[in-house]
């Protein structure tokens, strides 16, 4: 049960900044800056990501569960961004002129805890709730249960019901990951930096979304560039895109939250 004041009884948002088209650039570039300052600490968070990765993987794998790494992969997304609150922590520690280390950056769990906690359950609870829908799409479409990665290569995805399965569960994935988004946008970073209850953080995340919507939308298809193409290279990528797309978001909500 969360405890009382942890949500927070009011969600009004903090206020938010419009920011020009060509402000996910400049973030990118201020990351870049962050992940040369601490080259070392930016790759070794980066590669717990890249363990991370292999070791859904080859469980998935080893319990014969393979067919369900895309949905895993696409999961992943959902709860990132409370995963990468020692990142976020870096790059607010280079701002004020500390040096991180590995163990200040884990200080940051311990700043405003019941806050983050309560954020990282509703993260938690999307992720559960993707993985439950995708099922029910599944067995909608193919009344079993899903088989054998190899089988679900061959046969399922090359059946008559593979383009509706496939738009369904896109557009059922895209509904979720744009709520998602909106609500952990800058709220996470903002809770590090901020002591303010989780739903006045999700409040502000929505409102600064909102405000910048179209901005914001490429900013979200960049991150979706950014980590897939840390996943495609076998997950050895994530140790670089991970923390320059956490470093990104650092600056994302100082640019973003007055």
């Amino acid at each position: 049960m969360i405890a009382p004041g942890v949500l927070g009884s009011q969600a009004h948002s903090l206020p938010v900044r419009q920011v020009s088209v060509e402000a996910p650039s400049l973030w990118l570039i201020a990351a870049w800056r962050d992940f040369r300052r601490a080259p070392f600490l930016s790759i070794g968070y980066g590669a717990l990501f890249v363990l991370a990765g292999y070791v859904i993987l080859l469980g998935l794998h080893n319990v014969g569960l393979a067919s369900l790494i895309p949905t895993a992969v696409a999961g992943f997304f959902l709860v990132a961004p409370i995963l990468a609150v020692g990142l976020y922590e870096v790059s607010r520690r280079i701002e004020t002129g500390d040096s991180p280390s590995f163990a200040t950056s884990l200080s940051a769990l311990g700043r405003n805890s019941g806050a983050l906690a309560a954020v990282g359950l509703v993260l938690t609870l999307f992720l559960a709730a993707w993985v439950q829908v995708a099922l029910l799409i599944f067995m909608l479409f193919f009344h079993q249960q899903p088989p054998a990665l190899d089988h679900f290569l061959t046969g399922i995805l090359t059946s008559p019901e593979a383009v509706p399965f496939l738009v369904v569960g896109t557009a059922v994935g895209y509904a979720i990951a744009s709520v998602v988004f909106a609500i952990s946008a800058v709220s996470i970073p903002l809770l590090l930096d901020r002591n303010v209850p989780a739903l006045v953080a999700i409040a502000t995340s929505i409102a600064a979304v909102r405000a910048n919507w179209l901005v914001m939308l490429g900013w979200a298809a960049t991150i979706v560039v950014l980590v897939g193409a840390g996943i495609a290279t076998f997950f050895i990528g994530l140790a670089v895109t991970v923390p320059l797309t956490a470093y990104a978001t650092w600056h994302a909500y100082r640019t973003l939250v007055e």
